[in-house]
């Protein structure tokens, strides 16, 4: 009896199983991608008008067809021939059956366009969208995107197939792309819909249903995790009332149910409202505790930050902010790894390359709000040769409080002098950039820095590495035509992590205790082929893996729908034993106008002493 109510309640009284010539919308869309009938004329196409948009309108077949690879609607696009139409009206047109999409990088939209000769069979017949997860008993997988992916939407090579051209049979029941598009043009309802991020500058929010889900994190949202990274979310976009979706809603959030309709548009599956999403609840508390780690002052409890703090300029107004995390969130850390410091004139385009004024204005900020007086230490750049924003000339940095650490034998290097592992093991400059001359490695990238540190008595040496490796520019839409899809400067990164790593090594092969903490911004996930590697060459062990953290809490980023982490810290074996380390959610539990830096920071706490 519940299967019957679900098969039937979308169709209700116009449902029938016809045997006329004219094609059904099930099977113009055929179950593969593409059309089978694309670039032909079709007649009599039969379908109930489910909605309307600014560029036409969606029908909805009157026959029946239970084969769940195949969507029973479709858009039809003109501006002008849905005008004397309505929600409700059954009607009969002619049309082209085109495959559209905008840009070479997306897939295709299945649409009928130029309509002609519509008639209009009936009016007042009842729209019932049909419910994700209940309509054929099927809902959204929740791990595998696409057959063309070799079951890993990260391997290796990139873009070795596209689903324009393989055009792959769906299998809605195990590809997330597959069930969204045997959806299209469906007018859906989506039940106690939660925001799984922030929404984009337009408003567009990815949210999940009262389906299963995998990969949900404590705050609400999707983690990406290894060989999942989460299809069974949608992406909610442009209400088609005209409204505007809130753009304060926060991950986690709860909404208000969700009918509109499944189309492919900017290179994803995006569901239309009917109207505006309205939030009905936040989770709670609204921002993270701080952190619970406190400083000894001694080598038995030493606090360590990292932290991206995202173009900062001694102009920035969220300077006092990024001061505020530092001491309120992460308790002022014995040393703080930083990245993307700018230039003391920011993005201005000149020949400043020097951060001493960003660097001590930070500095004035965090003594004023605690005290505390930091010291820090930088290698500049060669200008422009580091990415980011032009004439920024971002690099990592240091900052340290010396009134518990300093560094050893300090000697730093300049913009192009390559570190290197003495007998000792020391460091030939400190601080200093490692190989940075290497052009395969470091091209338009920040290079790492290396430091050697001990505390104040002249015992207990540790190494740390900082590093900001190679951006994701370039990437295409995880749900793209790209299969697998193309992970932007992923083989720049792979050369990245084998140097940062070998250096590391080097330390190691002298002194198997030596004590080295390395952390920043990856740009990558811990279960992607540059951190593998990195892992594998540098000997050093994932700070997530040692403390225990669950794989769904191992997040400092939001992207698409997706809670990912790209700052990891990694430690030798001899830091491991009682070390504590945890991912502040200051940014990304918050809305897009509270957020500082696109990145959470992260704080560890270790025992360096020495016998």
């Amino acid at each position: 009896m519940k299967f019957s109510h679900i098969l039937f309640g979308a169709y209700g009284a116009f449902l029938q199983f016809s045997s006329s010539a004219a094609l059904t919308i099930s099977q113009i869309n055929g179950h593969k991608f593409l059309s089978p009938y694309n670039g032909q004329d079709v007649t009599g196409v039969k379908g109930l008008i489910t909605a309307k948009g600014p560029s036409g309108f969606w029908i909805r077949s009157t026959t029946l067809d239970l084969d769940y690879r195949s969507s029973n609607s479709i858009y039809v696009f003109s501006s002008s021939a849905g005008k004397n139409l309505t929600v409700g009206d059954i009607i009969t047109l002619d049309a082209k059956v085109v495959e559209y999409r905008s840009s070479a990088a997306y897939l295709y939209l299945t649409e009928l366009s130029s309509p002609k000769n519509i008639t209009l069979v009936s009016s007042g017949n009842k729209v019932v969208p049909i419910v994700i997860g209940e309509w054929l008993l099927k809902w959204p997988p929740t791990e595998q995107f696409s057959s063309l992916d070799n079951w890993d939407v990260f391997s290796l090579p990139n873009n070795s197939s596209q689903i324009s051209v393989a055009n792959p049979d769906l299998q809605p029941l195990l590809y997330g792309l597959d069930f969204w598009e045997s959806m299209c043009g469906e007018l859906v309802t989506v039940k106690t819909p939660k925001a799984v991020a922030r929404p984009n500058t337009y408003g567009d929010t990815w949210v999940t249903g009262s389906w299963r889900v995998s990969g949900r994190n404590k705050r609400g949202g999707l983690t990406s995790t290894i060989y999942d990274s989460n299809p069974e979310a949608i992406l909610v976009g442009d209400p088609l009332d005209g409204t505007n979706n809130p753009k304060d809603t926060r991950l986690g959030d709860d909404l208000e149910e969700i009918t509109g309709v499944i189309t492919q548009a900017f290179g994803f599956y995006v569901l239309l409202p009917l109207t505006a999403l309205k939030i009905t609840g936040s989770a709670q508390p609204e921002l993270p505790p701080a952190t619970s780690f406190t400083s000894s002052g001694g080598c038995d409890k030493l606090t360590v930050g990292s932290y991206n703090v995202e173009n900062l300029s001694p102009k920035s107004a969220y300077l006092p902010s990024i001061a505020k995390h530092i001491v309120e969130y992460l308790g002022t850390p014995n040393l703080m790894f930083l990245q993307e410091i700018q230039d003391n004139n920011g993005a201005a385009n000149d020949a400043v390359v020097d951060a001493n004024l960003t660097l001590s204005t930070l500095v004035e900020s965090i003594r004023n709000q605690s005290g505390i007086s930091y010291a820090f230490t930088n290698i500049n750049p060669i200008s422009n040769q580091d990415g980011g924003q032009p004439g920024g000339n971002i690099r990592v940095a240091y900052l340290y409080n010396p009134q518990v650490i300093r560094l050893r034998k300090p000697n730093p290097g300049g913009s192009t002098d390559a570190n290197e592992v003495l007998p000792g093991p020391e460091l030939k400059y400190n601080p200093g950039r490692i190989d940075p001359l290497n052009t395969e490695a470091w091209n338009a990238s920040r290079k790492p820095l290396a430091a050697a540190w001990e505390t104040l008595d002249g015992k207990n040496k540790f190494f740390t590495v900082n590093v900001h490796f190679g951006s994701k520019g370039g990437s295409s839409s995880i749900e793209g035509d790209a299969r697998p899809p193309i992970n932007g400067g992923v083989e720049d990164r792979l050369a990245q992590a084998n140097v940062t790593a070998t250096f590391i090594a080097q330390i190691l092969k002298q002194d198997r205790n030596a004590q080295i903490i390395t952390s920043g911004d990856f740009n990558e996930f811990a279960f992607v082929s540059p951190m593998e590697t990195f892992k594998k060459v540098s000997g050093l062990q994932d700070l997530d893996e040692v403390t225990g953290i669950p794989k769904t809490e191992r997040y400092s980023y939001l992207f698409d729908m997706n809670c990912q982490e790209l700052d990891h810290m990694f430690v030798s074996s001899v830091l491991t034993k009682k070390a504590e380390f945890e991912h502040v959610h200051v940014n990304t539990w918050s809305t897009s106008a509270g957020q500082i830096s696109d990145h959470d920071p992260s704080v560890g706490r270790f025992n360096l002493c020495q016998k």
